[in-house]
């Protein structure tokens, strides 16, 4: 967007003029957007923004106030997880996945960031007039399976069916709930300067499958998607210490958004060593030719973990005995300085900031 900025120049007979810069106008800020744009959905700042000025108040209630993957509320005595989310990805099948897969794991997930092992599924399918039957049921299956791999069951459904040109094949809706332990705590708020940032395993490898197959694009190896259920892999962490401070999967905006959202909420900064994040060859190389950063790129598989650092070795351990924590990694801290903001330290010992994306680098992915 093109903006110009006007300002007066004031000055005394004889004197050079002097710019007034408190006059200065900007005639569209630069996130002023009167409709949708696809970047609402990214979970980038325009996500956030659509969140906290139009659903949240719109909503109301301290429990959705917290803006965590999961809600953990109480009821009859006990504390549960629940979660819901939708997913509109193009192509329904990937290499790695298929829409049913990410249906069930992506829920599966958000709860088990609260720490609790899910349950019970809800599911939605929203399906296009003229979508074939093959399909559909090659996509159920896909989302049965992923549920039994994952120790869920779908225990209720809908379906609705609209206009030809008015939907893209099929969207799934599911909500999901579990139980959170006793003891267990994890939310942004309890992360502090000397936590330490693991992260599950190498990051980027969902949104560049996904592109590769929407686009046509080859690189000279098949990059499959990291979609997996990472319920077990919290319990082996939390077998090990229920003292993890939060946990967050990297989806829409990547690791770097939701290390962004974690900072904010907690009022500490993040310092990441970028050498130390793994990151796939052939993901680093399509991110090169492409021109992106594997930081904003989604995955569906990994978590990333903020825990004390007195726990932190012991933790990284029981990651890298699970199949889907093999890969872990610490990549860096929690700090006092720069709060509500991450940076990370180049290979060449520079610094750079890694900011919330404004909206996103790969659309429909999830």
């Amino acid at each position: 967007m093109n903006t110009t900025a006007t300002a007066t120049a004031t000055a005394a007979p004889g004197e050079p003029a002097v710019l007034d810069v408190t006059a200065w106008t900007c005639p569209a800020p630069l996130r002023d957007q009167p409709r949708v744009v696809m970047g609402h959905g990214g979970g980038g700042a325009l996500s956030a923004e659509l969140v906290q000025h139009v659903f949240a108040p719109g909503y109301g209630g301290d429990v959705l106030a917290q803006l965590t993957d999961s809600a953990v509320v109480s009821l009859g005595g006990a504390r549960l997880a629940f979660s819901t989310d939708s997913y509109v990805v193009r192509p329904l099948f990937f290499p790695g996945g298929s829409i049913g897969d990410l249906a069930v794991n992506g829920t599966v997930n958000d709860l088990a960031m609260s720490g609790a092992r899910a349950a019970y599924l809800s599911c939605g399918f929203i399906l296009e007039e003229g979508v074939e039957v093959s399909v559909v049921a090659r996509v159920a299956n896909a989302l049965g399976a992923a549920a039994r791999a994952a120790g869920v069951e779908v225990a209720t459904g809908d379906t609705k069916v609209v206009d030809a040109g008015h939907g893209d094949g099929i969207f799934i809706n599911t909500a999901g709930i579990g139980l959170v332990p006793a003891g267990v705590d994890l939310r942004p708020q309890r992360v502090v300067p000397g936590d330490v940032v693991i992260v599950s395993g190498a990051i980027g490898a969902h949104g560049v499958a996904i592109m590769s197959v929407r686009e046509g694009l080859e690189f000279g190896v098949e990059i499959e998607s990291d979609c997996a259920a990472l319920g077990g892999l919290v319990e082996t962490m939390l077998a090990v210490t229920p003292d993890l401070h939060v946990l967050r999967d990297p989806t829409r905006g990547g690791l770097a958004a939701a290390l962004n959202e974690i900072a904010t909420a907690s009022g500490t900064g993040v310092v990441l060593q970028e050498r130390d994040i793994p990151v796939p060859p052939a993901v680093a190389n399509a991110c090169a030719i492409l021109g992106l950063d594997p930081m904003y790129v989604a995955n569906e598989g990994k978590l990333v973990a903020i825990v004390p650092r007195e726990h932190a070795e012991a933790v990284l351990e029981s990651m890298r005995a699970h199949p889907l924590g093999a890969e872990a990694a610490v990549i860096g801290e929690a700090v006092a300085a720069h709060p509500g903001m991450v940076v990370a330290r180049t290979g060449l010992g520079g610094t750079r900031v890694v900011d919330l994306p404004i909206g996103e680098q790969l659309p429909r992915i999830c």
